[in-house]
Formats: C-alpha cells, structure tokens, sequence
C-alpha cells in the first residue's frame, strides 16, 4: 500500500480515536474537555477526510466482495482497531441519542449563556448558568461525537481497503499471467 494511503488512514483513524475519547470524557462527571471542541469543529476536519476516503474507494471500481476480501488481507491489529473503533462509536451514538435532550446551545454573548429549549409546550431561548451550559455542550458532545467517530472509522476502512486493493493489483500487473 502506498504512503498517501497510509497517511491519509492514519489521519482518520487518528481524528475517530479523538472524537471518541472526547465523548468518553463528555461521559465523565470528573473529567472536562475544552469547549472549543464543538460538533461544528469535528464536522470540519471529518467530512474532508470522509470524502476523500469515499473518493478513493469509488475510484478502485471494484464491488463489495472484492472490498471485504482486500480488508481481510489487513493485518490483524488494524482489523481489530477498526472494529473496535467503528463499534464503539455506534454504541456511543445509539447511547447518546436514546437518553432525553431538550436543550440545545445556543451561544455565549456579554458573558451570558444561552440555550435553546425544544420542549413542545416551552420552546425558546432562554438564559442559564455557565455550569448548566457547560452540561448542554457536554450532553451535545456524548450524542455528536461518536457519530463523527464512527464515520471517520469508516473512513479509515475505506481508505486502508482501497490502499490493499491497489497493492494487490500492482503486484498483479507486475507477474506475468502463467
């Protein structure tokens, strides 16, 4: 497999380990990670390298027995980060979505945080405590970030799987047919 395959799988394995552990530590009462690391930041820096994971794939033409044939030919640790990976992110992500949420962040302005609240009979913005914001974004953070993560596992699927599949039809071109 070429170096841009490796490099470009290494960089979403990289990012779904990130925004996993960032919902893991959204989970932890103890634990606080840096506001800045919003749903807006990680759609950013995923949907680029999932689109090109995507694109590369396309671009090796072949159909998804051949995909699962190139995957197994992966060695074994990465098979098994990348189950492991894309697992937990989709566990993550039916967790956070079946708990109850209905309030959203709305923004910081003058100081003052804001939310937004979906309840059918109080919807509105409404002004709260930086402690009760803090828990809105964390509650965002542990339903959005394993989603990220498991697209971007994904991703690294896709990518290491075509980088496999243009090795091996390298190699192919190189033998001569007996």
């Amino acid at each position: 497999m070429g170096w841009s395959y490796k490099v470009h799988g290494g960089i979403a394995l990289a990012l779904s380990a990130l925004f996993l552990l960032s919902a893991v530590l959204a989970w932890m009462p103890w634990a606080s990670w840096p506001a800045g690391m919003t749903w807006m930041a990680a759609a950013a820096l995923s949907l680029p390298v999932a689109l090109a994971a995507v694109g590369r794939v396309l671009l090796t033409r072949a159909d998804r027995k051949t995909l699962w044939l190139s995957f197994r030919c992966l060695p074994g640790r990465l098979q098994a980060v990348l189950g492991v990976l894309a697992v937990t992110g989709v566990l993550m992500a039916v967790i956070g979505a079946s708990q109850e949420n209905n309030l959203q962040t709305d923004g910081v302005e003058d100081g003052r945080h804001y939310v937004y609240d979906t309840t059918p009979l109080h919807r509105g913005r409404a002004e709260v405590s930086s402690s009760a914001y803090a828990d809105v974004l964390r509650r965002e953070q542990r339903s959005l970030m394993p989603v990220f993560g498991a697209v971007l596992a994904g991703g690294a699927y896709a990518v290491f799987t075509a980088g496999e599949l243009r090795r091996a039809d390298a190699r192919a071109k190189r033998t001569p047919a007996a």
